[in-house]
């Protein structure tokens, strides 16, 4: 990661979470704008997998304490 990316994620994981959520749904709008109906068909099925897989048990999440602590760990200088 170059330093400004760190910097930047760094200072992205210090906005409140409301923030956060505002920004990763900007850069994903601004990114991953498609009118690929194929592309969206796709995406629909993937979501709908990964939330049947927690459904039945076949996939367990991951704490959201724990995943950010990892996140931290891993942007540390």
């Amino acid at each position: 990661m170059t330093t400004a990316l760190t910097e930047v994620t760094k200072n992205a994981m210090q906005l409140p979470r409301h923030q956060q959520l505002a920004l990763a749904s900007f850069l994903l709008e601004v990114e991953g704008s498609s009118n690929d109906p194929t592309l969206n068909a796709v995406w629909d099925m993937e979501i709908q997998e990964r939330i049947q897989a927690i459904d039945s048990g076949d996939v367990v999440g991951i704490p959201y304490q724990e995943v950010m602590r990892k996140a931290e760990e891993y942007l540390a200088p």
